[in-house]
C-alpha cells in the first residue's frame, strides 16, 4: 500500500528500483544483501512488514523474522554498502497510556507481539547503522488505495439502514498513503538520517470520528454509526489507546505539513472515484 504510492512519488524525480516478494525476502539475509549489490542505491527506504496485528498474536515467529530480524539485515547490508537507510515503524511502540502527543524521544513501551517485534527491528537499525545513517519513521492508521484499510472496510458496510459499531476509545491521526509518501520523499531528499521521526497527517481524532467521516462522504443519511469500547470489539491484541504522534520534528526537518486528516480523506474518495 504504502511501497506502491512510494515508487510514484520518488520515481517522478529520482530513479527507484521496487523490490517485493518472491524476488526478495527480507527475512533471507543473502537474499537482501544481492539485492543491494545488483541495485547499487543512493539510499533505501523499508516498508516491508507484518502488519496484522492480531495475526501476529498467534504467529509470533513470522512476525519477529520479518519485523525485527528483516530490518537487522537490511541495515547491516547497507551498513557494508555505506548506504543511509530509511525504515518505517509505528505508533504500537509507546504503549499508548499517555495524554499528550508522543514525542521521539518519549519512553517506549510496546504491548503485544505486533508492537515488540517492530520495537526489536527499531533497536536493530539502530545499533547496525551509525548515526546520520538511519532515519525511522513512525507513522499511524493508513490508508490507500493499494491495500486493505479503513476507508474501505467501512465503505462495504454502508448499505441503506446499516448501524456499524465501531470504537471510540482510541484516538490518533488517520494518515493517507500518498501524503505519507510525500512526507517521506521531502525526508528523503535533506540526504541525511534524522534518527527518528514521527509522520502522520496533521488533525486527530477516534476511529468512530473516522467513521463518521466516511459515511458522511457516502451521502447515506440513513446509516448510524455506533460508538463501542476497545473492550467491546474483543480483538486478540491489545490496541492503543491514547496514540496521537507529535509532528514538530518532521515539520522542522521539512519545512512542510501534511494535510489534515479529513482533507486526505477527500482525496483519497476523489482519486478512488
Amino acid at each position: 500500500m504504502l511501497g506502491t504510492d512510494l515508487l510514484e512519488e520518488l520515481g517522478a524525480v529520482h530513479e527507484v528500483v521496487g523490490v517485493d516478494l518472491p524476488d526478495v525476502d527480507l527475512t533471507e539475509p543473502g537474499s537482501v544483501v544481492r539485492a543491494l549489490e545488483r541495485a547499487r542505491p543512493e539510499a533505501v527506504v523499508n516498508t516491508a512488514a507484518f502488519t496484522r496485528v492480531d495475526d501476529c498474536e498467534t504467529h509470533r515467529d513470522l512476525a519477529f523474522a520479518v519485523n525485527a530480524d528483516g530490518p537487522g539485515h537490511l541495515a547491516r547490508a547497507c551498513r557494508a554498502l555505506a548506504v543511509p537507510l530509511l525504515h518505517l515503524s509505528t505508533d504500537y511502540v509507546f504503549g499508548g497510556a499517555g495524554t499528550r502527543p508522543w514525542r521521539e524521544d518519549d519512553p517506549t513501551a510496546p504491548c503485544g507481539v505486533y508492537a515488540e517485534s517492530k520495537h526489536a527491528g527499531e533497536r536493530a537499525v539502530a545499533a547496525e547503522l551509525p548515526d546520520g545513517a538511519w532515519t525511522t519513521v513512525r507513522t499511524q492508521w493508513l490508508f490507500g488505495r493499494n491495500g486493505p484499510n479503513f476507508v474501505e472496510a467501512i465503505l462495504r458496510q454502508v448499505k441503506p439502514g446499516a448501524r456499524l459499531k465501531v470504537v471510540a476509545d482510541q484516538r490518533g491521526r488517520p494518515t493517507w498513503t500518498r501524503d505519507l509518501a510525500r512526507g517521506l520523499r521531502r525526508i528523503l531528499e535533506t540526504g541525511k538520517g534524522h534518527g527518528f521521526v514521527n509522520v502522520a497527517n496533521e488533525g486527530e481524532g477516534t476511529w468512530f470520528d473516522f467513521a463518521e467521516a466516511i459515511v458522511r462522504s457516502t451521502g447515506a443519511g440513513d446509516v448510524q454509526v455506533a460508538p463501542i469500547t476497545t473492550a467491546e470489539a474483543a480483538r486478540p491484541a491489545p490496541r492503543p489507546a491514547y496514540s496521537v504522534l507529535d509532528l514538530g520534528k518532521f515539520r522542522s526537518i521539512t519545512g512542510w505539513q501534511l494535510p489534515e486528516w479529513r482533507d486526505a480523506l477527500d482525496g483519497y474518495l476523489r482519486e478512488r472515484g
